[in-house]
């Protein structure tokens, strides 16, 4: 518990935490946990604050900013996405974030994002799924096997009971290791050659790439009635993963479309394609799934909402098992008015 003596002090979730939170709760549970936060600020959609990312983008990758607020909390991640970084020996993707009150702008939490960021995009792309599959899914095509890979394949067998996953991967070493990884948490693994082997008998196909450019990880002739598509990999201005004929043909559901039209899938578009806010269908104002031959698709980029719940979530969560540390970050002296007495009193 934190106490009033303590509000100069900001609680700080580690990767060393984070790890060690993962591993008391356990991925699944958490990401399913998640789901449920997640799900909780959707349906209350209408009173967060809402703009896109800012993001600063290079020939190297992305930097970006995602804030929000609900009026009485703010959060905001600072995430980079540099493909060429896994060449280069580092991390494709990292992130931090705050959560802070906007009664007197302290902040509450500071915590790693990397690992925090896979657990809820996962979250979010199950949370999806329940209402967008079909009914009965069993089977998952996961198209890039990268960092993603395992939690997008936990995340849909806790929230969505899918219990078979078909990989593939450009790079046949990803698929062997998030193979080994899977099969070590209990799960029906196919490794496959290409995406059409992959994508046979899958009920939802996830395409989940990193090259910055407009891809074409799905055509249009692989994609047969009835399917659910979690685009994920396609977030920024330039970098799509699937063939336009296939958005066409389905019915495309975005998280916030200012920043979909910018990043998505939907970037291919003329801007009066029709789409359907996903909030709208998980607060009972639009239909998700409607008969098993329609095609669902996820154009995913990740919503600064969704980092919001993940933060609240891990704030509730180090309070119950202590898993972070107090962070001296905040200059509060006794006088709000004499900063520069406090230097003088350290200096004594």
């Amino acid at each position: 518990m934190i106490l009033p003596s303590d509000l100069a002090m900001v609680p700080f979730v580690s990767v060393d935490n984070m790890l060690k939170l993962v591993n008391h709760l356990g991925p699944r549970r958490m990401m399913a946990d998640m789901v449920d936060y997640i799900e909780a600020d959707f349906k209350r959609w209408e009173t967060f604050d809402k703009t896109p990312r800012v993001a600063a983008h290079s020939l190297e990758g992305v930097i970006e900013l995602m804030p929000t607020s609900d009026g009485a909390l703010y959060g905001f991640k600072y995430v980079n996405g540099h493909p060429a970084n896994m060449k280069r020996g580092y991390q494709t993707v990292t992130a931090f974030g705050v959560l802070a009150e906007v009664a007197n702008g302290y902040p509450v939490l500071f915590t790693e994002m990397t690992i925090l960021t896979a657990l809820r995009t996962a979250a979010t792309s199950a949370m999806a799924a329940k209402y967008l599959a079909p009914n009965g899914a069993r089977t998952m095509a996961m198209i890039g096997n990268g960092a993603q890979c395992e939690f997008q394949a936990l995340a849909m067998a806790e929230v969505c009971g899918i219990d078979t996953f078909r990989l593939y991967d450009i790079d046949p070493m990803a698929t062997e290791k998030a193979s080994r990884n899977l099969l070590q948490q209990g799960l029906t693994v196919v490794p496959c050659e290409s995406p059409e082997e992959a994508i046979q008998g899958a009920e939802i196909i996830t395409t989940c790439t990193a090259d910055k450019r407009n891809a074409t990880v799905l055509t249009d002739n692989l994609v047969g009635a009835g399917v659910h598509i979690n685009a994920i990999g396609g977030d920024c201005p330039g970098k799509t993963e699937l063939h336009a004929d296939i958005l066409h043909r389905s019915d495309i559901f975005v998280e916030f479309p200012d920043q979909t039209w910018i990043e998505g899938e939907i970037q291919v578009l003329d801007k009066d394609h029709p789409i359907i806010e996903l909030w709208k269908v998980i607060s009972g104002q639009e239909q998700g799934r409607v008969n098993d031959r329609q095609i669902t698709l996820f154009d995913s980029v990740g919503f600064a909402m969704e980092d919001f719940s993940a933060l609240r979530y891990v704030r509730d969560s180090v309070q119950k098992t202590g898993h972070y540390d107090m962070l001296d970050m905040l200059a509060d002296p006794d006088d709000p008015r004499d900063l520069f007495g406090m230097i003088q009193r350290a200096s004594a």
